[in-house]
């Protein structure tokens, strides 16, 4: 029998459990309801390929960076986190290449062979800066969201404010320019993985500079700035907070999918179960995304001017994210002794002579609901950091992360046009790395139409809400329907795998019922 809660919470993703953690450790009664048989939402470790049945891999999320660490410290989680060591390889079809990691010497030099003198001030210019904005920013993402010019005031240094307020309404683009990179494709590079990632968006779309900001805010211990890998894959994180949220007292129970959320007199009193079932709770924290709370609770119960902001949200996901189990390393032409570069992530880029023009051609193709001919490419291999993941016959596990892809395909269909696409991006592949395809033993492939599916996720945005969306304008902890609350991607600081979201709900409702002990958490 499921106990009766002060707290429940729809979906054991890993703000929820973030979530659950703070609130058992101060003293509630927390039940954690997950619909699926394993928690973790997108941040899981799966065993997906029926030709590697033994070959461990994240299948949604890849790696983690933006978690506060003040997160675990005050749950008590363990996670293992591997530093990568180089953290970014930018192939070139002409033989160039670099490789940023943390030799400053030897990047200096390949800047210098490779692109130019002013290459590498701009570089380092970009570094410094972003690094004062991360540390100034930082403390904000564990406070209830205020606007962008309150956040300015608040907690950003005073000659940055300016700066600060351009970067996170405005585009990517016209951050970067202010650093004068003479190479293009070194600002593509910047833009792609840090400004486009996860976003129905690309060059000149407002909102991209808050996506790059987001993407740079990695404080965890050991990082310095940069994204990390958890040991064991990403299923570690929920399985850590899990944990420690069970050894307070939290109760989490799988295969429970609730169907509705129960309110009395316009308030949440509790969830009705798909078996039928009725739990009564004195608060209701929703982990799932904001179109799918609106559904459990029914659009007439919330407040016009939540719909209006749901409304506005609605983007569909772009993201098509390609796992495979592959039987050894590919060899890159530019570069094809091992120097570490299987390590980081890997940018497969448009290499014609403007990759810029071919990246927002690309775009604007996904937005007619067409496949693009050379769309961006994140390639990661996490077994060559972490080999506890490795099977028995030593095969390694990649993914491919795709920017962008449409949602559903005008004229056609992913059911298909998939094996065809998957084998144009193999083709890609092969430009860089001859010999690529005979190396791949299986692939488990997520487009976002199958991320909505298998993952819960409506319109299969990864980020639940579009990362364009910043501070007080994304889904607001608390509804505006007494005792239920969000604690999903879509709500501040942003969507990824970050946990700010689940310990600052918590916060609000630990306010909001009054009585227990925040000092605990200390």
């Amino acid at each position: 029998m499921i106990p009766q809660a002060d707290v429940l919470i729809v979906g054991a993703g890993h703000n929820g459990l973030v979530a659950a953690a703070i609130l058992s450790k101060s003293g509630l009664k927390v039940t954690v309801l997950e619909e699926r048989a394993m928690i973790g939402g997108a941040t899981k470790t799966e065993y997906p390929f029926a030709k590697a049945p033994r070959l461990g891999t994240s299948t949604a999320s890849y790696l983690l960076g933006l978690m506060p660490p003040e997160i675990l410290e005050r749950t008590g989680a363990k996670i293992d986190v591997i530093r990568r060591a180089p953290h970014y390889f930018l192939p070139m079809l002409d033989g160039r290449y670099l490789l940023l990691g943390t030799d400053q010497s030897a990047m200096r030099e390949q800047f210098l062979a490779m692109f130019t003198e002013q290459d590498w001030r701009a570089n380092a210019a970009l570094a410094e800066e972003v690094g004062k904005l991360r540390d100034d920013l930082a403390p904000s993402w564990l406070e209830g969201p205020v606007s962008v010019e309150a956040t300015a005031q608040m907690y950003i240094r005073a000659e940055l404010r300016e700066v600060f307020v351009k970067l996170v309404t405005g585009q990517v683009e016209d951050y970067l320019a202010r650093f004068d990179f003479k190479s293009e494709m070194l600002v593509a590079m910047y833009a792609v993985t840090d400004g486009f990632s996860g976003l129905t968006g690309s060059f000149g779309t407002p909102g991209t500079g808050m996506n790059f900001l987001v993407h740079n805010m990695c404080r965890l211990p050991g990082a310095d700035g940069t994204w990390m890998v958890a040991k064991g894959g990403m299923g570690a994180i929920a399985n850590s907070f899990a944990k420690a949220a069970q050894a307070t007292g939290a109760t989490i129970v799988t295969n429970a999918q609730v169907e509705r959320i129960i309110t009395t007199n316009g308030r949440a009193t509790g969830v009705a179960l798909k078996d039928g079932r009725e739990l009564t709770a004195r608060s209701v924290i929703v982990n799932a995304d904001p179109f799918r709370l609106r559904e459990m609770v029914g659009e007439a119960v919330l407040p016009p001017e939540l719909n209006s902001r749901l409304d506005n949200f609605k983007r569909m996901g772009t993201t098509m994210k390609i796992n495979m189990a592959l039987r050894g390393l590919p060899k890159f032409s530019c570069l094809p002794e091992d120097r570490g570069q299987h390590k980081g992530t890997m940018h497969l880029l448009p290499q014609g002579e403007h990759p810029i023009a071919e990246i927002k051609a690309g775009f604007e193709r996904v937005m007619r609901g067409e496949l693009a001919d050379s769309p961006t490419i994140e390639w990661y291999i996490h077994t060559q950091i972490d080999p506890s993941l490795r099977d028995p016959q030593g095969n390694h596990n990649s993914a491919f992360f795709i920017q962008w892809v449409p949602y559903e395909i005008k004229g056609s269909s992913w059911e298909r046009e998939e094996s065809k696409y998957v084998d144009k991006i193999f083709g890609i592949a092969e430009q860089f790395c001859p010999g690529f395809r005979d190396l791949v033993v299986d692939t488990y492939v997520l487009t976002p139409k199958r991320i909505e599916e298998e993952i819960g996720i409506r319109y299969g945005h990864i980020h639940h809400v579009d990362n364009t969306f910043g501070f007080d304008r994304r889904m607001p902890y608390a509804t505006g329907v007494a005792g239920l609350y969000s604690c999903s991607a879509g709500c501040h600081p942003a969507g990824s795998v970050i946990g700010a979201a689940g310990h600052n709900c918590a916060m609000k409702v630990l306010d909001d019922l009054g009585g227990p002990d925040r000092n605990r958490l200390r």
